[in-house]
């Protein structure tokens, strides 16, 4: 490794006195990086208190408050300092501890287990990214499974020369953890493990029943137990969107912040998609170790706050204070309800459908759905894309081909059009199959 700067190995001692897990999971990259604590930034936090600051590069009016364009601040709806000056790299303090707050309301689980504080990043794209560069280097090996979100090429394997790997999703009607247990530990234990798990799952909207979790959360046990390194990622982008009774509401997280000490679990999370705001891209990334501490987690916010101090800087400011306000405003809650039912409404008009029209099994077979935005159907005839085209050309209608299936989106369907949906597709099944 290249030499490296006093502050990055200072971090590095602080990690590996309290976890030497987390310093052999971290990448090259990651062992290296760290935060400025002189210079610009520094000087600048010295002089906030200064009557005459001559220090920020950004540009002030004459009573003091940010410098701005009536053409852009007449459509806000909030203070100047809300919207015009920079956030700090890791976020704004009020929005990463709200976050905190509601993630632990979203999760009693993880009440009274140690885990870093939340760090606010570009959305989950980016945040997936930045836990890359922190923890994957060239050919390590990233495991997910067989159905899953295509950006993940990009982000690990084309960004930072990660091998994918994966595993069957499902065996019948719920996960393949048979097949979950022979991917993870196909390789000898010395060999650290990256893990991604989305739930719900996009491209199939499935997240683990009841049942399923304790088996899940045992095989990550059991193989930290037998000296497995593992990173595990929670990619939760579209966490909270559960519409059964018998389906796992927390998430991951909070079975895996403490588990064990070889598991490191890493909750990459967001308003895109839980609070319905995919444009504002805010996010967040959130550290979990069995035996973390303090001073762990400080210098693992330290780190990924100097990733994102070279990568964007820092997140928009204007994007967080808007989620912050959203967050402490009175109607919030019940607002969310109503979100939530529509969505639930849609869900389950597509399994009315479904169910009311045995005849579609000639066609294609729903895989395993009870949450999130989307369900697939696996065609039984009939090639996806010729599907897909057929259906754009044909029927006015609009869904992804996957391999040997297609993926619709519910959450953007208007409910009294989902009957003509499924209509549309079996009508294209049935002409491309001629």
């Amino acid at each position: 490794m290249k030499d490296i700067h006093p502050r990055a190995k200072e971090l590095n001692r602080t990690i590996e006195a309290v976890s030497p897990t987390v310093l052999h999971l971290l990448s090259e990259k990651g062992r290296s990086i760290y935060f400025p604590r002189s210079g610009i930034l520094a000087q600048g936090a010295e002089a906030a208190h200064c009557s005459i600051n001559a220090t920020i590069g950004t540009a002030l009016e004459e009573d003091g408050s940010p410098l701005r364009l009536e053409a852009v601040a007449k459509h806000l709806n909030l203070k100047p300092q809300e919207a015009f000056p920079y956030a700090p790299s890791p976020g704004l303090p009020a929005l990463r501890d709200r976050w905190a707050e509601r993630m632990l309301e979203k999760n009693p689980s993880l009440s009274g287990k140690a885990i870093s504080r939340p760090l606010v990043c570009q959305a989950i794209t980016h945040g997936l990214s930045l836990v890359g560069a922190l923890f994957v280097d060239p050919q390590d090996l990233v495991l997910h499974p067989d159905l899953f979100w295509g950006n993940y090429r990009l982000v690990f394997e084309h960004a930072h020369n990660a091998r994918l790997t994966t595993y069957p999703l499902f065996s019948g009607d719920g996960l393949d953890l048979d097949g979950f247990v022979a991917a993870i530990q196909a390789e000898p234990a010395q060999k650290r493990r990256v893990v991604i798990l989305n739930f719900p799952n996009n491209p199939t909207g499935y997240t683990p029943t009841l049942e399923e979790i304790p088996r899940l959360r045992d095989i990550l046990l059991r193989t930290a137990e037998q000296g497995y390194r593992l990173l595990v990622i929670l990619d939760d982008a579209y966490y909270g969107l559960v519409y059964e009774d018998n389906v796992y509401r927390e998430s991951l997280f909070a079975e895996l912040a403490d588990l064990h000490e070889n598991l490191l679990a890493v909750k990459v999370d967001g308003a895109t998609k839980e609070e319905y705001a995919w444009g504002f891209r805010v996010g967040f990334i959130t550290y979990g170790i069995r035996g973390g501490n303090a001073d762990l987690y400080a210098a693992l916010e330290e780190k990924t706050a100097g990733m994102l101090r070279g990568n964007i800087s820092s997140a928009s400011r204007l994007s967080q204070s808007l989620i912050l306000n959203a967050l402490n405003d009175p109607d919030y809650a019940q607002e969310k309800k109503i979100k939530f039912a529509l969505m639930q409404k849609r869900y389950r008009e597509v399994r009315r459908i479904l169910d009311s029209h045995p005849e579609t099994a000639q066609w294609f077979t729903p895989l395993p759905c009870n949450s999130g935005y989307f369900i697939c159907l696996r065609l039984l005839q009939g090639q996806a894309e010729a599907v897909r085209q057929r259906l754009i050309s044909a029927y006015d209608t609009g869904v992804i081909a996957l391999e040997g299936m297609i993926r619709i989106a519910f959450s953007s369907t208007p409910t009294d059009r989902l009957e003509n949906l499924f209509n549309h597709i079996v009508s294209a099944c049935r002409d491309v199959s001629v």
